[in-house]
């Protein structure tokens, strides 16, 4: 229990202040990229400063990754060059057993990380880019015109006039209904229709349907058959692509779910989704990753494992940007784009833990 609580008061420390010091750089890069702008646009100083609190949540999950690798790498690094592994070694303690802590808390941290994205940084991500899009004069509304959604394999067609967000209503809109060999089977129009949050469902007003009876539109009462089918959630008709970065797995699930029943591609987005299960355990990649690359030399300690840990987190984007492209060509299958990349590094650092002095 004493080495349990030994190398967690060396390791979270560091990395606390590691997480900070990179969180706060994340932040200045992207004050310093926008500041000209804000002053061109008389942006006031505590709107600016608002930007900048709404983007901390965000700052601190890039930063993660990287603070906690050097953290550990330092962090035993630094043992390794005053001789303390070498007095737990004859000690009879062995170097997994010894870092073992690190990696509870690493798998701990990951769950975290996660949870922290989805509850936390997409909402304040949301408000940050709200605001400084306002301050800047892009603000865009969510509002659209003209729409044409595809649903449930393109077996419903969705055209509207108009689509207003603050009261989730589509104007003017038409319902086309056809069946598996697409084969047109009813056509309903309503001048509005408002969706109905506790039913995930659109009540149509003023509506009037049409169905095809031997290849004629003959004008029949409406029919709840048809209407029970509007279920396509209202964010598809916002005036915006959705990102799948930028949103909570609740809501990207929603949109993929969308783009299937549309038969649209959606291999990216896919992959996307679980990335978002991925990404966080590159926390637990990193504790294997450190112990590996440790002990490798007892000089310049300080600037060689922050060196290693830059390379080491720069090798994993870039090879993760590779999977996703991949995955998103249809090369790869989206969970591998996604998953991947800490499989292969996961084997990169058993191989450097392997030949690592124990």
């Amino acid at each position: 229990m004493k080495f349990v609580g030994y190398i967690l008061k060396k390791v979270t420390p560091f990395c606390f202040v590691s997480l900070i010091f990179i969180a706060l750089i994340l932040n200045l890069v992207d004050l310093f990229m926008n500041i000209s702008r804000y002053l061109e646009m008389e942006a006031p100083a505590k709107e600016v400063i608002r930007v900048m609190l709404y983007y901390i949540p965000k700052t601190i999950w890039y930063a993660g990754p990287i603070a906690f690798l050097f953290s550990v790498t330092y962090v035993l690094s630094d043992l390794y060059a005053k001789n303390e592994m070498e007095a737990i070694f004859a000690s009879g303690v062995s170097l997994f057993r010894f870092v073992l802590p690190v990696f509870v808390f690493a798998i701990v941290m990951a769950v975290g990380m996660f949870f922290w994205e989805d509850r936390l940084v997409v909402n304040t991500l949301e408000k940050k880019t709200s605001l400084q899009n306002k301050l800047l004069g892009e603000e865009q509304s969510s509002n659209n015109e003209n729409i044409v959604v595809l649903s449930d394999s393109s077996k419903i067609i969705y055209k509207a006039k108009r689509y207003r967000d603050s009261v989730r209503r589509l104007e003017n809109v038409f319902f086309i209904f056809r069946d598996d060999a697409k084969t047109l089977q009813a056509i309903v129009h309503a001048e509005t229709a408002l969706w109905n949050e506790e039913k995930a469902l659109w009540e149509l007003g003023n509506a009037v349907q049409f169905e095809n009876q031997n290849g004629s539109l003959v004008k029949t009462p409406l029919n709840s058959r048809y209407t029970q089918l509007l279920t396509e959630s209202y964010e598809i008709f916002r005036r915006t692509n959705v990102d799948i970065k930028n949103v909570n797995t609740a809501d990207a699930k929603v949109y993929i779910n969308h783009l299937k029943k549309a038969g649209l591609p959606y291999n990216e987005q896919l992959s996307e989704y679980y990335k978002k299960f991925a990404f966080p355990f590159i926390l637990f990649i990193a504790a294997f990753l450190a112990v590996g690359l440790t002990g490798k030399t007892r000089k310049n300690v300080l600037l060689i494992s922050l060196s290693l840990s830059i390379a080491a987190v720069v090798l994993f984007y870039v090879f993760q940007m590779m999977t996703m492209v991949m995955a998103k060509t249809g090369i790869i299958t989206p969970f591998m784009g996604a998953w991947l990349p800490d499989i292969v590094f996961i084997f990169i650092a058993g191989v450097l833990l392997k030949f690592s002095r124990t």
